[in-house]
């Protein structure tokens, strides 16, 4: 079993940063791939950007390719996402997510979820 929380979500002005941290515990961090996703009220939760399981390949969403970076750090068992240049369409919840599939790039390939963690993006 694995336990993912996140942290860092917050109010933001447009233009502004963010990161937004999960910590994993449980089974070995290692051999998962994680990812974030968000979800709006009405909507289906939507791919962000993900992480394989091994090495550091990585894929984002093109809405926000070029803004957001994910990483993580396999010793400190902990996945970021660094979220910048902010839009008001970037307000959700955010989700980390972790699987046993090789690269996490849709919600049904998950296996483990965080319990969000609120952005709002809003001037």
């Amino acid at each position: 079993q694995v336990q993912l929380v996140e942290s860092g979500g917050g109010l933001v002005q447009p233009g502004d940063s963010l990161r937004l941290s999960c910590a994993a515990s449980g089974r070995t961090f290692r051999t998962l791939s994680m990812g974030w996703f968000r979800q709006t009220p009405g909507k289906d939760r939507e791919f962000v950007a993900t992480i394989r399981s091994i090495g550091t390949s990585s894929y984002y969403a093109d809405s926000v390719k070029g803004r957001f970076t994910i990483s993580r750090d396999r010793a400190k068992n902990m996945m970021y996402l660094q979220m910048n240049s902010l839009k008001p369409e970037d307000t959700a919840v955010y989700y980390c997510a972790a699987s046993n599939s090789e690269v996490l790039i849709a919600a049904r390939l998950a296996d483990y979820w965080g319990q969000g963690t609120q952005v709002t993006v809003s001037s």
